[in-house]
């Protein structure tokens, strides 16, 4: 088995642990505060946490910014969480139907990057500029109330954060 399908097999495997504990948690506070909304906290303590701010609808930046993530999963496994933060024009890469250009490609790794346990979060006060609700995002996106503060209370729980 090359290293690239080890990384697969190791990250199917961590969603897997992280949903069955989600799962089991759920009657308890993990289900709080989810419907707390803002900074999410997920119930598996991880060693590492970043935080990517995603603002640009540029593809450049889309592929260096979902590159990064991946990188992270890959390097770290089990031992990161990573939440990308969309708002602004980068909120796209999140919708069914995108009303800026976003390549399949892009769209494939931001999948990948949720199958993995890459949270992502999507600024409200964005989605009400544009007129959509949560039916217009794709089923892994989390909406948060307002994404700056998202990026803000993320970086209070010890995210370390990364902007292009």
């Amino acid at each position: 088995m090359n290293k690239w399908s080890r990384a697969g097999l190791v990250a199917g495997v961590d969603t897997m642990r992280r949903r069955l504990l989600g799962a089991a948690l759920a009657g308890g506070g993990a289900a709080a505060l989810a419907a707390a909304g803002g900074a999410q906290a997920k119930a598996v303590a991880s060693k590492h946490k970043v935080v990517y701010q995603f603002n640009k609808a540029e593809p450049d930046y889309q592929q260096h910014v979902t590159f990064s993530a991946g990188e992270m999963v890959r390097k770290y496994g089990k031992d990161v969480q990573v939440v990308v933060v969309c708002f602004g024009p980068g909120i796209h890469i999140l919708a069914h139907f995108p009303q800026r250009p976003v390549s399949e490609q892009i769209q494939q790794q931001v999948a990948k990057l949720a199958e993995s346990g890459v949270e992502f979060h999507a600024c409200n006060n964005t989605m009400k500029a544009l007129g959509w609700t949560e039916d217009d995002l794709l089923p892994f996106a989390q909406v948060v109330d307002v994404g700056a503060a998202d990026l803000m209370e993320l970086q209070e729980q010890g995210f370390s954060y990364i902007s292009w």
